[in-house]
């Protein structure tokens, strides 16, 4: 049967092949950690406060690495935790080493570090080069000199177009909505040069064609390996690099914020540079940048790693920023967006296993992030929600919580059975939803206020997680305060609510990520199972000893339990041999 296609992601095709290699030959080699690590994003500023002041901080971090030791992860990223003015939450980065004092000091990120390193717990920190915040000094120097000066070279200036020079140098939209050019004023008070912003006025885009800005990287980079920092998430890699000429551009209507627009998932390799490409995003060049960062990372011990975040289709493509001098991971942002369909999840692990191996490189898969809307909520909405947009009070066709958990319970199982490195978003351990009801007045979410409120944004994913029920803001603080408010009704969701308590989300990923390092799952191979003859709504699959079923349809299946082997894990009970709809199991094979 061929699968239904998907109009975000593009046509599927039965067969995936690339450049003739077989399965055998897709098997990734190398025994590294990150090959196989399931890692978990911390985003600090609402993950636990150490002080109550209502924002979380890296002292918070450390105070709760036991309860991520015990729910079994190998690694943390910590979003940005630099200096900043916040503009966008530590994405716009004022000092790239040093701590905001929002978040404690570099004391604090040497104790959090040393801690996770004794619970076996690698520190993966997170880095901003395609832009800086206007308050950086080097942002600051830009301005203070003249135009063609040094310093005004290691920023995107260019001057406008017109008579006057008052049209923006092309059509570029910011991913946070409004033009991606901003003209400044002279210190004499007449109006100055232009500089390019892909995301907030206040983000300037560094100009990386300048030797002098890969220098200053190279520097920071070492600065935090040298404190004993395991490795890189690299923010916004597919961007450094803009199109010679900087052409006009107009994205298509389907493409989300960070995305060019609809691709199928897979396509002829020797196609790929011809599908089109947005003159801001996956350049060429910047395959120069990271194979020199490679080369830093490799002075040190400690496999350390790099992972881009690279919006980057079709996969094929993307495998580029994981050749074996570049980056070591690039998240799999493909697997994120795909449905809860049994055909389409299962072209696009095929297609992702296929494309990363070409390289030598693992697949990762990840399901949430502080960028998108939380998978207990996003795989039960309808059509129409794109990436960054945000969902809202006035959203339509939002799912029921009780059912869209259960479903998210179910594709967090299937993801973290598959062979490879899996990616946690805090709170998703909990099964926290988006918040939906935040008032107007508490959003934060630089897109809100670039869209005049058209577009909710991310602040929803990025609300405080709940420690403990009854507690003032759940137990994140000492005190009530919550840098976003919390919903009134997550007292279910809290850790301690959950902890212990059979069946909960939290004793879910215990017991997954549990089964998945004593059976070396990530280091496994996807068998499809073509034999038990379920249908096209159910993904059945071998790794190694475990076989994984998941029903992602609307009617019961038979599960003959006894022929299977033993039910090692259910996202949801298992009675009478019956596999209700958004349920998956894991089972010891016979």
């Amino acid at each position: 049967m061929t699968p239904e296609p998907n109009p975000e992601i593009g046509q599927p095709t039965e067969t995936i092949t690339f450049a003739g290699l077989d399965r055998e030959t897709l098997t990734t080699t190398g025994s590294e950690w990150w090959r196989s690590a399931v890692i978990y994003q911390i985003y600090p500023r609402s993950f636990a406060d150490s002080d109550g002041d209502g924002l979380g901080d890296l002292a918070g971090v450390t105070s709760r690495l036991g309860s991520l030791a015990e729910l079994g992860v190998d690694a943390i990223w910590l979003s940005p935790f630099f200096t900043s003015p916040q503009h966008d939450a530590g994405y716009d980065v004022a000092d790239y080493c040093d701590v905001d004092p929002r978040f404690g000091t570099l004391a604090d990120f040497d104790t959090l570090l040393n801690e996770s390193h004794k619970l076996g717990i690698r520190v993966i920190v997170d880095l901003v080069p395609n832009h800086t915040s206007w308050d950086h000094q080097w942002f600051k120097d830009a301005l203070a000199s003249p135009e063609g000066s040094v310093e005004r070279d290691r920023y995107m200036f260019r001057d406008g177009l017109g008579p006057n020079g008052d049209i923006a140098p092309n059509n570029w939209e910011s991913v946070f909505g409004g033009p991606m050019w901003s003209r400044i004023t002279n210190p004499d008070g007449t109006p100055g040069q232009w500089y390019l912003h892909i995301f907030d006025i206040s983000q300037p885009d560094l100009n990386w064609e300048n030797e002098w800005v890969r220098a200053q990287f190279r520097d920071i980079l070492r600065f935090w390996l040298d404190r004993g920092a395991d490795g890189f998430r690299v923010d916004v890699a597919h961007g450094l690099i803009k199109e010679a000429g900087l052409p006009d551009y107009t994205p298509p209507a389907e493409a989300g914020s960070m995305g060019g627009g609809a691709v199928p998932i897979e396509v002829d390799p020797h196609d790929l540079d011809r599908i089109p490409t947005p003159p801001y995003w996956a350049q060429d060049g910047v395959h120069e940048i990271y194979r020199d960062w490679n080369k830093v990372l490799s002075e040190y011990d400690g496999e350390r790693v790099l992972c881009a975040e690279a919006w980057v289709e079709p996969l094929g493509k993307l495998a580029r920023w994981v050749r074996d001098d570049e980056m070591h991971q690039a998240f799999n942002f493909t697997y994120l967006s795909a449905a809860w369909s049994a055909p389409e999840l299962r072209l696009v692990i095929d297609t992702s296993i296929a494309a990363f191996a070409t390289v030598g490189a693992p697949s990762t898969w990840v399901l949430s992030n502080h960028d998108v809307v939380r998978h207990a909520t996003r795989l039960s909405l309808g059509p129409g929600h794109l990436q960054g947009d945000g969902i809202g009070p006035k959203s339509v066709d939002l799912p029921e919580p009780a059912a869209a958990l259960r479903r998210a319970r179910a594709a967090s199982a299937v993801m973290l059975a598959l062979p490879g490195s899996s990616y946690i978003y805090q709170g998703e351990e909990l099964g926290l939803p988006e918040s939906i009801d935040l008032p107007d007045e508490a959003r934060q979410d630089p897109t809100w206020f670039r869209t005049h409120g058209e577009r909710y944004g991310r602040d929803g994913c990025r609300v405080p997680i709940p420690w403990e029920a009854g507690k003032p803001s759940y137990g994140f603080g000492p005190a009530g305060a919550s840098w976003l408010p919390q919903p009134s009704n997550w007292d279910a969701y809290a850790r301690d609510a959950q902890s212990g308590v059979p069946g909960s989300t939290l004793e879910l990923y215990k017991l997954a990520l549990a089964l998945r390092a004593e059976h070396d799952l990530g280091f496994g191979t996807v068998e499809w199972i073509e034999t038990l003859g379920f249908g096209p709504q159910v993904v059945a699959f071998s790794n190694g000893s475990i076989t994984v079923i998941a029903n992602t349809g609307t009617v019961p299946i038979e599960l003959p339990l006894e022929s299977l082997g033993e039910l090692l894990l259910a996202s949801e009970p298992v009675g009478e041999a019956v596999l209700l709809p958004d349920t998956t199991v894991w089972l010891r094979s016979v």
